[in-house]
């Protein structure tokens, strides 16, 4: 089944899986991230401000807009593999354009090109300061399929 972007879509209960896999990062929770939306090829994650995730000047932290822009890629590429897979992040690469100055930081990701085993994927986080939205990052990332591997921990 293809979606509206021409993605082969191997797994029709792909939003249960991808949700239940983002339940279980214990990270995401520690930030008080949430999974907003998904799509076929696409994740948002929104993290609020809260001062624990401040670097010294009291934005927020280049590893908190890291965080979240590496898993809504990772969710991106998961939401188009096969339902016994796993997902792994091989590498990314982040720009940091402005501070992230607000409210709450959005990452929106897509993926660009979904290999058999390979997703390409980009986010843009957008940092949200009285209802403006600021680009604040971008990131480049190689996500990877492993295909038989539950994404369940291991036990």
């Amino acid at each position: 089944m293809n979606n509206q972007f021409g993605f082969e879509l191997q797994d029709t209960e792909y939003q249960r899986r991808v949700r239940d896999s983002f339940q279980r990062q214990g990270l995401m929770r520690h930030l008080g991230a949430e999974l907003v939306s998904l799509e076929p090829g696409g994740a948002v994650i929104r993290v609020p401000f809260c001062g624990e995730l401040t670097q010294q000047h009291g934005y927020f932290h280049a590893g908190v807009t890291g965080a979240i822009a590496d898993s809504s890629c990772g969710y991106a590429a998961y939401t188009l593999m096969p339902a016994d897979s796993s997902v792994l992040t091989v590498e990314y690469k982040i720009n940091l354009l402005a501070a992230a100055d607000g409210e709450e930081l959005i990452a929106r990701a897509r993926v660009v090109r979904s290999g058999k085993t390979l997703k390409i994927c980009t986010a843009d986080v957008f940092v949200r300061k009285e209802g403006t939205e600021n680009h604040c990052a971008m990131m480049l990332a190689t996500i990877m399929c492993m295909a038989g591997k539950s994404d369940r921990p291991r036990g």
